[in-house]
């Protein structure tokens, strides 16, 4: 088995610009499907607080 672990020193190389874009779509389409589902989700931290303290001041 190889060692993984010698490649790490080895400098960098450059990404493909195709790639690159593609990835970045990628990202760019999970962090609007996150932030959607946050929009259209409840918080439940919140709900719980408040609860609480609605409950205190009675």
């Amino acid at each position: 088995m190889k060692n993984p672990f010698k490649h790490i020193d080895r400098p960098l190389k450059e990404v493909p610009p195709e790639l690159k874009s593609k990835v970045m779509k990628d990202i760019a389409i999970a962090k609007l499907i996150m932030e959607l589902a946050a929009l259209f989700s409840y918080d439940i931290g919140y709900i719980i607080e408040t609860i609480a303290k609605q409950r205190k001041d009675k």
